[in-house]
């Protein structure tokens, strides 16, 4: 009978069963809903004016970006491990460092708007909603990815999204071959992507001037800090607003950092110092940036972070097992979607001409 009492003398003070403490906890923050912050002014050419120096971050667009950011971050990772573990092969440009590029980039755009970008493109697929499966099966050459298994790290292609492209400056062409094919006479942001090195050689020893927003001459550009999402996004609204409304082309330099080297290849450290790109992640991390901003001011809650890590861990690790268990595309298909028709597709052997019939 003591013991019954006990237990029922309990139930009442604890308020019945209790709920994991980080639930409870992140359930009873008084957060705010948005908080004002002062930003980086961005340097400009031929312009009058620029992006704002303040940004408003509701609490909402921050869990939002903060997520993307560490999916972007623990992808490249997974990458980086699969690589190692030979899944992946070939070419594969890691871009962990520079997530507020890419969702700042697409939180400044519209739904509508078209990208077309260069190599180091996984963060920007993310971004343009490609799925983390689709892009590590693509990675692993599988028939789930984006591309079917047959593009890889520099092919990729989404909704209204035009790659991933394997040569440098390729992207513009190809811009301009679509716009005039589509008939689209499109606004147009050529973004360059300020990493401060090209391939192994630092800018200062490749660049007489390293100014590359000003580098196109009479087209205007502007430089922007591409380590704060924030920065990012407000400075693409007013790169797509001056675009839309007539003025013509502009340039604009995000100035970032890779954590990587170059490739896979590279180990990045040949022609920079450990303590270079440590400086950079104590100091200028991205996602740390965000994650302070709203820490600060009462945007979220470390134990609320924290549960959206480990949510992004597993959405990582089982893309990771659907990447090495999906199988190959048949070498059958090797030849499709290459012409809009399904022409013979021909492979010359180290003998005849070895005859592939294409299917749709």
């Amino acid at each position: 009978m003591k013991k019954m009492l006990a237990a029922a003398v309990s139930r009442v003070l604890g308020g019945g069963a209790q709920k994991p403490a980080s639930r409870v906890l992140v359930a009873s923050c008084n957060y705010s809903n948005d908080a004002t912050f002062e930003i980086k002014k961005c340097d400009l050419h031929r312009l009058e004016e620029g992006p704002p120096v303040t940004a408003v971050l509701t609490r909402e667009d921050g869990l939002q970006y903060y997520r993307m950011m560490q999916t972007v971050r623990r992808m490249e990772l997974k990458a980086d491990q699969l690589y190692k573990q030979k899944f992946i092969r070939g070419f594969c440009h890691l871009c962990d460092g520079q997530e507020a590029c890419y969702v700042g980039l697409k939180a400044g755009a519209n739904p509508s708007d078209h990208a077309i970008t260069a190599y180091r493109a996984h963060g920007l697929c993310y971004a343009y909603g490609l799925s983390v499966q689709s892009i590590l099966a693509e990675l692993t050459g599988r028939r789930g990815g984006c591309a079917k298994g047959k593009g890889g790290s520099m092919h990729m292609y989404g909704r209204n999204f035009y790659g991933g492209n394997g040569i440098v400056g390729a992207q513009g062409q190809i811009f301009e071959a679509y716009n005039m094919a589509a008939l689209w006479k499109l606004p147009c942001i050529f973004i360059c992507e300020n990493n401060r090195y090209g391939m192994g050689t630092a800018i200062e020893r490749a660049s007489a001037s390293t100014d590359y927003y000003k580098r196109v001459n009479f087209i205007p550009g502007l430089r922007v800090d591409g380590m704060d999402v924030l920065c990012v996004r407000e400075a693409t609204k007013f790169a797509a607003d001056y675009c839309r409304s007539g003025k013509g082309p502009i340039v604009m330099e995000l100035q970032t950092y890779r954590y990587h080297g170059h490739s896979m290849s590279d180990p990045g450290i040949s022609y920079r110092t450990r303590e270079e790109i440590q400086n950079i992640r104590s100091k200028s991390d991205p996602i740390m940036l965000l994650k302070d901003k709203m820490l600060n001011n009462k945007l979220s809650s470390i134990e609320e972070l924290k549960e959206i890590d480990v949510g992004v861990r597993k959405e990582i690790d089982d893309a990771a097992q659907f990447a090495t268990t999906d199988p190959e595309p048949p070498l059958e298909e090797l030849g499709h979607h290459v012409y809009n028709n399904n022409l013979p597709f021909e492979v010359r052997g180290t003998n005849q001409w070895i005859k592939f019939k294409s299917i749709s």
